[in-house]
């Protein structure tokens, strides 16, 4: 129960916040927030009683389980999702009025953003304290889901749906890359856990099948931390309302891509190739990102650059075998929440969302100044903040692996001391220019909490180095130190930061020198690149779309053609790739017992040529109905009454609909199709033999090579694994349960269709 408490309490909070909301919009956000911190306070209590774990059977058949533990990575995540989450909250409390009526939107939209929050809040809790490699997968997924709703939430702009869709296909393509992996993975070693996947792999050492494994999660991993070069969803996700931007990309969705890389780094850590190219990644888009964030104007485009520098970070750290990775998320997911959350206050104030518009804030905006000046501070690794022992984590860990890695980690740091310096300093410092009101004390008041918090983190020690040590302990699958500290010495972590420093400042107060020439620079480097690559393979895809539908709708026959022709031939495909240890077609033997069967089936094969030449539809639909009446006839001459009574039902239903829909239909049309029907056509024959020619040939090789022991014993076995009275259940709910949900919604929607022209005046 200590485990699973907080993820029932934010569970159940997401129903409560529609209810109340749909009820009391204006009382929705404090549902959400009252959801979010009983959910922190349980967690807290959980954590502290110890260790804990939840283990019940999933999927036995494939070995997996609904395993979830608190250790120490998901405590310091945990707590990182459920703290700024529940600050999130808080502000979009305040913020989400003002930004609906600014917009002039009813207030009865704002619960669905709550909720969504919640939604993603709780696959996340599941996704940090999964211990099954595959419930693992199923919570990322649910985060994509999430995020594409959060991300679209302005769902009547074309930006925000354009930049939900771009992070559903980055994120949920690369989250199937994952799968793959993970899939691979539990085949090689026959089972999804962790402990036991690393104890087998180990046992067995690395191979081509793990080093695929393994690049595979580490692509899944990737796309969701939007690392190059798959970052170039995360600029244009800013199109979300600002605390969907400080929740996901500071705190939650880009850190499940790295938590991801640490939970698997026991894996990792037997293919060093694999490190070494996710280290090489890092470096790229740590360069990457921050050159375009000290480019950058608008606010969060910024800070969204900066995100993908930092998780560069973190990818290096993970590459480099840095055992304080795990912190580095902490403290940055602070630092960068509060900078979200400080542009969004600026934005809300001033009603303007460009450096070059906004300057001088400090003497109207005092409390927002301090607050986010501490946070950028942390972000930069100044003394004193939570950040400077992020730098010095980060610093360590590529100091040991040589002068390159420690001039890149100079560089870095560099790097993040001036694009953070320049916004503050853009925003806070100078002229006064778009200057507006004061933000109200809701928006600064988490953006204080924040900023505390990062202070606090810089001086209290003791906590965060037991916290720092656990996490990264279980990173790494053995036991580690990790002491935060202050030294007043020449070491190569404090020499790095004093350059660091240095460079950073340097490029804050030359910024007028250099910001002019490197916008343009960048601004044609952005046309380049991925989302380039991306902007035309859809581009191209759309082209074909539309060729593919422009041949289909042509006519009825056509668009029959477009789903038999291709289920022709993957069927003729099929059987020319499936192995065989015999013929493919056996002929039968036929006596006087087939007489019966052999006349429905004569009378099925009359019935459907001579629809070919019906003279209007009620003959068509008519003789279509013997060939499903004759079926019946043969399902009941083969022992099968069950299903003939079944035919008989759906042909009976399906020949009064047709009959009743046809009625309903004007004369013209009618007319226009049976003509269209009659005129002879050339690829109508290329058709008729295609899919006539598959079927026949399907069928034939599936009875030529029926096997009871084969088919019927192993369905009987796999029924009582599935809980089922019966096989027939088994199929139609478990085995195929996909299937049958489509086939159904399919025919729910014609019906409804059909029910639709029957009760409304005749079509024109």
């Amino acid at each position: 129960m200590t485990v699973v408490l907080p993820l029932v309490l934010v569970s159940l909070s997401v129903p409560l916040v529609l209810g109340v909301g749909r009820w009391r919009p204006a009382w929705a956000g404090l549902v959400g927030v009252g959801g979010a911190a009983v959910s922190l306070a349980a967690f807290a209590r959980g954590v502290a009683e110890g260790p804990a774990r939840l283990d019940v059977p999933w999927i036995p058949t494939w070995n997996a389980r609904l395993t979830l533990a608190l250790d120490g990575l998901s405590v310091l995540y945990g707590g990182l999702v459920l703290g700024v989450g529940l600050l999130v909250l808080l502000y979009a409390r305040v913020y989400m009025p003002h930004y609906l009526e600014e917009q002039k939107r009813p207030r009865d939209e704002e619960p669905r953003l709550h909720a969504w929050i919640l939604v993603f809040m709780a696959a996340m809790l599941v996704l940090v304290m999964a211990r099954d490699a595959l419930l693992l997968v199923v919570a990322l997924d649910v985060t994509t889901v999430a995020s594409y709703f959060l991300i679209g939430y302005d769902r009547e702009r074309v930006a925000s749906r354009s930049a939900a869709l771009l992070a559903l296909v980055v994120t949920g393509s690369t989250s199937v890359v994952l799968l793959v992996g993970v899939v691979l993975l539990g085949v090689t070693y026959g089972t999804f856990d962790l402990e036991r996947l690393v104890d087998l792999a180990t046992r067995v050492g690395p191979g081509p099948r793990l080093g695929w494994a393994l690049g595979c999660v580490a692509v899944g991993a990737l796309g969701k931390s939007a690392q190059v070069p798959f970052h170039f969803w995360l600029p244009r996700a800013m199109a979300a309302p600002t605390p969907v931007s400080a929740y996901l990309h500071s705190a939650a969705m880009v850190a499940a891509g790295v938590f991801v890389l640490q939970r698997f780094f026991p894996l990792l850590a037997l293919e060093p190739r694999v490190l070494q190219a996710l280290a090489g990644v890092g470096l790229v888009s740590m360069v990457m990102g921050s050159v375009f964030s000290l480019g950058s104007r608008r606010l969060k485009r910024v800070l969204a650059y900066s995100t993908i520098a930092q998780y560069g970070y973190v990818l290096v750290m993970v590459g480099l075998s840095g055992d304080g990775a795990p912190f580095y998320v902490l403290a940055h997911g602070l630092c960068k929440a509060a900078l979200f959350l400080t542009v969004g206050a600026v934005t809300e104030a001033t009603g303007k969302d460009s450096l070059t518009d906004l300057g001088g804030l400090g003497r109207s905006q005092p409390w927002l100044a301090a607050t986010s000046g501490v946070a950028a501070a942390g972000l930069a690794g100044l003394p004193l903040t939570v950040g400077f022992f992020k730098d010095e984590l980060f610093f360590h860990a590529l100091a040991a692996h040589g002068p390159f890695w420690a001039g890149a980690g100079l560089l870095g740091a560099a790097l993040t001391l001036g694009y953070t310096g320049r916004l503050w300093v853009r925003l806070f410092l100078g002229e006064p220019r778009g200057v507006g009101p004061r933000a109200s004390a809701g928006l600064v008041l988490p953006i204080g909490v924040l900023a505390g918090l990062t202070l606090v983190g810089g001086v209290w020690l003791a906590p965060l180095s037991r916290l720092a040590t656990a996490a990264g302990g279980q990173m790494r699958g053995h036991a580690v130190e990790v002491s935060l500290g202050y030294h007043l010495d020449t070491r190569v972590e404090n020499l790095l930061a004093l350059g660091a420093w240095t460079l950073g400042g340097l490029l804050v107060l030359t910024r007028r020198r250099w910001e002019e020439g490197l916008v343009p620079v960048l601004h044609t480097a952005g046309n380049w690149g991925a989302e380039r690559l991306y902007g035309a393979v859809l581009s191209r895809a759309d082209a074909v779309s539309d060729a593919l539908r422009n041949l289909e709708v042509r006519d009825l026959r056509d668009r029959v053609a477009a789903v038999l022709i291709p289920a022709g031939l993957l069927g003729l495909l099929a059987l020319g790739l499936a192995p065989t240890s015999g013929p493919l077609f056996i002929p039968g033997e036929v006596g006087w017992d087939d007489l019966p069967l052999l006349m429905g089936l004569a009378i099925a094969a009359g019935a459907a040529v001579a629809a070919l030449g019906a003279r209007n539809h009620l003959h068509l639909v008519m003789l279509l109905s013997c060939v499903g009446f004759s079926l019946a006839a043969v399902f009941s001459f083969a022992a099968a009454p069950d299903v003939a009574f079944t035919a008989v039902l759906v042909e009976t239903t399906f020949t009064l609909l047709f009959v009743a829909l046809l009625s309903r239909l004007p004369r013209e049309s009618r007319v226009r199709a049976q003509t269209e029907a009659q005129r002879p056509r050339g690829r109508d024959w290329l058709y008729a033999a295609v899919a006539g020619g598959s079927a026949m040939a399907m069928t034939w090789n599936a009875l030529s090579h029926l096997s009871e022991e084969r088919v019927m014993t192993r369905h009987i076995a796999l029924s009582q694994s599935a809980h089922a009275r019966s096989v027939v259940s088994a199929i139609l709910a478990d085995f195929r349960g996909l299937d049958t949900v489509v086939e159904t919604s399919v025919v729910v929607v014609v019906l409804l269709g059909v029910m639709h022209l029957l009760s409304g005046e005749r079509a024109e």
